[in-house]
């Protein structure tokens, strides 16, 4: 296997890509952190004989600010991706924030790169509850106080933003060590992409993307997610997505790629392997 690289591309991205000729898997974090966020994965992935390709969304991470943080923009940054590494046969994993990508790249841009998608934790198909979508999970006073909150002290905001990340119910699902680390890589965001992703997340509308979507599909979620309920997300897109397989997991929160590693990579590399 080829060794490595960390690179920013000509489109401003910054890239991590483990090398080799396997099939690819794409990994697309969550908001606000960045590709490191799936330190827990990378190994798991790469050992079970993929290639592993992460990179930073426009304004986290290593990656420069954009000019526009909307799903078109940003599902546009994921096919500069894939076209720039001339990646096929593409598993797209995207973890909350970036099972947005994942439904928005499919719907632009088609599946001829791709072999199968992952929506993890992942906010489709709808998040807003409005008249029009009644089973969104988070209300326009919720949105206004979370980028209020945001706007107004970033520091507290992360704290206890990650502590409800990482939590089911009242009980913090990894060490402290790991909720820090999380923190310091909510603080690399750029704020106004920060505003500006959050506002994407929020309001998008998924609900026909995800019926453009063909090849085999995984949904995985936490039973006990607190940030993207599962009844309010997962369910509805595995629901929509009729040839879905659903893996459930139990007792796990948002950040379940961290605090159920095993049980995600498990479920994730078994569906890789079908």
């Amino acid at each position: 296997m080829a060794d490595e690289t960390e690179n920013p591309t000509d489109h401003g991205l910054h890239v991590f890509d483990s090398g080799g000729e396997s099939r690819p898997v794409v990994l697309i974090h969550g908001w606000p952190l960045s590709h490191r966020s799936w330190s827990e994965q990378t190994n798991a992935i790469r050992d079970a004989g993929y290639r592993v390709v992460s990179y930073d969304r426009r304004g986290f991470g290593d990656s420069d600010p954009g000019d526009s943080y909307d799903y078109d923009a940003l599902a546009g940054d994921l096919d500069n991706v894939l076209s720039d590494l001339d990646l096929n046969d593409v598993t797209l994993v995207g973890f909350s924030m970036g099972g947005g990508e994942v439904a928005r790249y499919v719907a632009r841009h088609g599946e001829d790169r791709l072999h199968s998608v992952v929506f993890a934790g992942a906010v489709p198909p709808y998040l807003l509850k409005s008249d029009d979508n009644p089973d969104g999970p988070l209300t326009k006073d919720a949105a206004k106080e979370m980028r209020d909150d945001l706007e107004t002290d970033r520091d507290a905001f992360f704290d206890d933003f990650t502590t409800k990340f990482f939590s089911a119910g009242d009980d913090l699902k990894v060490t402290e060590e790991q909720r820090q680390e999380a923190i310091a890589l909510c603080k690399r965001s750029d704020q106004d992409a920060a505003l500006g992703c959050m506002d994407a997340f929020g309001t998008t509308d998924f609900r026909d993307d995800l019926t453009k979507i063909t090849v085999p599909t995984l949904v995985i979620h936490g039973d006990s997610d607190g940030i993207v309920p599962f009844e309010g997300a997962g369910k509805r897109t595995h629901e929509t997505v009729a040839h879905s397989e659903l893996v459930l997991v139990e007792g796990a929160p948002h950040g379940f790629n961290v605090s159920h590693a095993d049980e995600f990579n498990r479920a994730l590399v078994e569906f890789l392997q079908q």
